[in-house]
């Protein structure tokens, strides 16, 4: 069974960085599409990013491809988003995701595979 392990939330303030990562165990990682959603309370849990495994490809959400950087640590199932110019906004529990298939889907539906949370507190 697939276990997912987050780790790095923390305060920062506006206008710095943090990485965040995620320690898949229990599968191949080799063959998942990897991905990061965040979610704050009273919403929706919203996509962030995504990675296929098998060949590295990337997807961002608008709001973040130009901050936001999700990396993998080829030989070991670990994948980092590593985030530049916090903003408040970016306040949120953020969640890894994995799944099976190569879709690099941007719905929750989409991955079967999740962590707990890491919590990252962004403050103006």
């Amino acid at each position: 069974q697939v276990h997912l392990e987050e780790s790095g939330g923390t305060t920062v303030q506006a206008g710095g960085s943090l990485r965040i990562s995620c320690t898949l165990s229990g599968g191949t990682f080799s063959r998942f599409t990897m991905a990061w959603f965040r979610q704050v309370p009273g919403k929706e849990r919203e996509f962030v990013a995504c990675m296929r495994w098998t060949d590295g490809a990337i997807y961002y959400k608008d709001s973040v491809k130009d901050r936001f950087i999700i990396a993998r640590e080829n030989g070991a199932g670990i994948v980092h988003l590593q985030m530049f110019s916090l903003k408040p906004e970016d306040t949120a529990t953020y969640y890894c995701a994995a799944d099976r298939r190569t879709l690099m889907g941007t719905m929750v539906s989409d991955y079967e595979s999740w962590g707990q949370g890491t919590r990252v507190t962004v403050s103006s």
